[in-house]
């Protein structure tokens, strides 16, 4: 039942996204865009954190 669930939910919003994806491109690369952003926001903050710790904690 749970994978049955999880399935509908991916398909779900695989045909969002290709919604926006058709309907506004423009939209959808800004979306895009900001996720990665927010990945690179983060890639940065734990790599600071781990230059943190190597340097015991200063």
């Amino acid at each position: 039942m749970a994978v049955n669930a999880k399935k509908v939910a991916v398909y779900a919003v695989a045909v969002f996204a290709l919604y926006v994806i058709i309907t506004d491109p423009a939209k959808a690369a800004d979306y895009v865009q900001i996720g990665f952003q927010g990945i690179s926001d983060a890639a940065k903050a734990l790599g600071d954190f781990a230059t943190w710790v190597a340097n015991g904690g200063k």
